[in-house]
């Protein structure tokens, strides 16, 4: 399934997991869909945890079992008779998940009696007509299959008793899945460049609107929105599609535009970050993991979007936030959100606030807009786009040389304790981040200020708007530091 939205005159795709077949876990709060979402998934992507309700959105991971691909969706806990908003948001979810699955995995607690929410779920998957397979988990040995055996007085045909933890059973379960799923028609590789798709991790305090932003370029209620921190635990990935127009073949300029190809991202929602006087001991151990789970999501990031709140200003923390992401070279871009609430000059100043804030990467641009509205969301993606090209940018050899010998001519490096280190040249070793390597014949000897001219001088020939430059000095080989004086 594709879904098609248009944002302020552009156009964007968002296709399910690359079009594969989806099977949704489901059931009610604390039956270890999580647990089985990762074992199915083989590996950790969600969090686990014995507190109740830690799932609350819609997580997607593409997996494959017995040489067959499909899509898993993992759900909060389904429980119809809470009346709390959050709740609601979560039955919701579990709904459309439904609505949207091929197969659908519903989890019972085999130590457990079936409870009114468990019977509420079973009619609501009959109601759907979905193809379902009914799993009692924790049934970690032989002698909790008898247990697991509760399911059929609520005229269940087959229940598959299997142990998420343990991996008991689970063989069994994606041999149902792969018996259940729909024929898939073969398709084109997803990226006909082989370049890996760019992935994008929103970061930020709770209430920055990191969730909105994501609903926003989906086009749907992916992940919940809630006025309250803490909305969202776990890291939810989601593929987007970015469909660019352009002139027509043989026009400069015009009204006539046609479909100039896509631009694919993975964008990551990650949990607020807070600082931790700010959260109460019982929410700790929850709210640790969410945060590990942010940091593996800028880890695995190459883009990372820091949300602000433009109206309260860029704080302490989100310059904390910010530079967690500046120490794993992932390339940057601040967004100060909710700029719909403020005039221009206010703007300006929380422009100007936030400049002073992160002063430590002034190179990292700054995009104002607002996710619930929508406005800046196209100046957001430009802004993506530009990073992307100099996060991947590749200097050519000749240009480079070039470069250095300006770099030398106008400034060479400086004498240290009666000693005078000299710079050979210079040559990138990779891109993402762009890594550079300076031969010297004392690499020890080169003033930090001297490095930190080079690596702005190389920004401003080459660009890099967003991107951390690295530059390392290494002893070139037969060559020897000599002092001036004897």
């Amino acid at each position: 399934m594709t879904r098609h939205f248009k944002p302020h005159g552009e156009d964007f795709a968002v296709p399910e997991e690359a079009d594969l077949p989806l099977v949704a876990i489901v059931g009610r709060p604390n039956v270890g869909k999580s647990t089985l979402f990762n074992r199915l998934a083989r590996r950790k992507l969600a969090i686990v945890h014995d507190e109740p309700g830690v799932t609350r959105d819609r997580h997607y991971a593409s997996t494959l079992a017995f040489g067959t691909p499909y899509a898993l969706v993992d759900t909060g806990g389904f429980d119809p008779e809470d009346t709390d908003p959050m709740r609601a948001g979560i039955a919701d979810h579990v709904r459309v998940a439904i609505a949207e699955a091929d197969v659908v995995v519903f989890v019972a607690d085999a130590s457990a009696e079936l409870s009114p929410a468990d019977r509420a779920a079973v009619d609501m998957l009959r109601r759907s007509g979905k193809p379902a397979i009914f799993v009692a988990n924790k049934a970690d040995s032989p002698r909790r299959d008898a247990d697991a055996f509760d399911l059929y007085r609520l005229g269940v045909k087959e229940v598959l008793p299997v142990s998420a933890l343990h991996g008991r059973g689970i063989g069994e379960l994606e041999s149902a899945i792969v018996e259940k799923l729909p024929e898939r028609e073969p398709t084109e590789a997803t990226e006909e460049s082989g370049e890996p798709l760019l992935r994008v991790a929103i970061v930020g305090r709770p209430n920055a609107g990191k969730s909105s932003l994501l609903n926003r370029v989906l086009g749907e209620n992916r992940v919940m929105v809630d006025d309250r921190p803490g909305t969202t635990r776990d890291s939810i990935d989601a593929l987007v599609v970015r469909r660019t127009l352009g002139p027509r073949r043989g026009e400069s300029s015009g009204t006539n535009e046609e479909e100039r190809g896509d631009k694919r991202y993975v964008f990551i929602d990650t949990a607020g970050i807070r600082r931790k006087a700010k959260v109460k001991k019982a929410e700790d151990d929850v709210e640790a993991l969410g945060v590990l789970s942010a940091i593996r999501s800028i880890e695995r990031a190459h883009v990372v979007v820091l949300m602000c709140d433009a109206k309260e200003g860029v704080s302490e923390q989100d310059a904390k936030i910010l530079g967690l992401a500046e120490e794993r070279w992932r390339a940057l871009v601040i967004v100060l959100n909710k700029s719909d609430l403020l005039d221009k000059e206010e703007l300006r100043k929380a422009e100007q606030q936030a400049r002073e804030k992160i002063s430590f990467a002034p190179w990292a641009p700054i995009v104002t807009m607002s996710a619930k509205t929508g406005r800046g969301v196209a100046n957001l993606f430009e802004t993506i786009d530009e990073v992307r090209a100099a996060y991947f940018f590749r200097a050519s050899t000749g240009e480079l040389n070039r470069f250095f010998e300006q770099v030398l001519d106008t400034r060479p490096p400086p004498t240290m304790g009666g000693r005078s280190p000299r710079l050979y040249f210079i040559t990138q070793a990779s891109v993402a981040p762009p890594t550079f390597v300076a031969m010297s014949n004392a690499p020890d000897s080169i003033h930090f200020s001297y490095q930190r001219y080079v690596q702005n001088q190389l920004r401003k020939r080459f660009g890099f708007g967003g991107a951390p430059v690295r530059v390392f000095y290494r002893q070139k080989r037969g060559v020897k530091l000599r002092s001036k004086t004897r």
